[in-house]
């Protein structure tokens, strides 16, 4: 999927199109651009690679999961350090006049865009969890434009929407999370550390220590607001993390282990339980079948 997806790296820096262009770009031997500028708004996403990120003189090595926002006129360039991985991102452009016109309908949309032109606040980095969420919207947003199916554009359309409020809802959030933590519930608590950790060690003890709660209440609290026990929200977070960082283009020998299963089979055991079927199955309507076969493994 990703092979077909990917653009060859061009260095035109200038828009072909009147509202947005999204590209894909993974590059052993990158040829370096110089310190620039555009006449429109850049998202950039890293995903991979050793790689430096210089924004009006000041320079910083990007760690995957980081979101750039380079509102117009600010100048910027990446400077590769090494070429022995690969130089993984997504680069989604938005003109001007499409900007206003998504603000007419909601500015909310361009909250992020705002907050980088107002307060210079260019880089966001996103936990694994939020950042597999926002590639794997733009897979979508890619897979959309590749085809002629019937409500293409109606649906473009969604997807781009959905994608800008997703970065700035998450961003909003971000901003807010220390207030949050000294007014929200125990319960609250609870849950914002296991969505924040879902790869560490989430049994009741640790939770309790890390918490500072005991952990006969917090096994209460989790009956009284969900029904579940903490093991059972614990997996069921689990699996749909595994789920969008699938479809987000990692393969399942990286995913099971990056979201706290001990090994394969303990995951495909999971999730035929969550979901009734395999994780093939499950998927298979969303991905190719070539892309099923390579991800999915049957456990022997």
């Amino acid at each position: 999927m990703k092979k077909k997806l990917r653009s060859e790296f061009n260095s035109r820096q200038y828009m072909l199109s009147q509202d947005f262009e999204v590209y894909y770009y993974s590059d052993l031997h990158f040829s370096s651009v110089g310190k620039h500028s555009h006449a429109y708004t850049e998202v950039y996403l890293f995903c991979e690679g050793d790689v430096d990120m210089e924004v009006r003189g000041r320079c910083r090595p990007l760690k995957p999961g980081d979101v750039l926002v380079l509102p117009p006129g600010t100048e910027h360039r990446a400077i590769v350090r090494s070429g022995e991985t690969p130089y993984r991102r997504f680069v989604f452009w938005l003109s001007e006049s499409f900007c206003e016109t998504l603000r007419a309908e909601a500015p909310e949309y361009l909250y992020l865009f705002d907050r980088a032109r107002e307060k210079k606040d260019y880089v966001h980095p996103m936990d694994p969890l939020e950042f597999n969420s926002l590639r794997s919207q733009l897979f979508t947003l890619l897979e959309e434009l590749h085809t002629d199916r019937f409500g293409r554009d109606a649906q473009i359309a969604l997807h781009v929407r959905t994608l800008l409020l997703s970065l700035s809802r998450t961003v909003w959030q971000q901003t807010k999370r220390q207030a949050k933590r000294e007014t929200r519930s125990s319960y609250q608590l609870i849950t914002d550390y296991i969505s924040e950790n879902l790869s560490g060690d989430l049994s009741l003890d640790a939770l309790s220590r890390e918490l500072y709660l005991n952990k006969y209440h917090i096994a209460h609290l989790f009956g009284e607001n969900t029904g579940l026990s903490v093991h059972q929200y614990i997996t069921k977070k689990r699996l749909a993390a595994c789920v969008d960082a699938i479809q987000g283009g990692q393969h399942i020998n990286d995913v099971y282990h990056q979201f706290g299963f001990l090994n394969y089979s303990s995951f495909y055991r999971a999730f035929l339980k969550e979901y009734g079927c395999s994780p093939s199955v499950y998927l298979r309507e969303r991905l190719s079948s070539a892309v099923v076969e390579e991800r999915f493994p049957e456990p022997e």
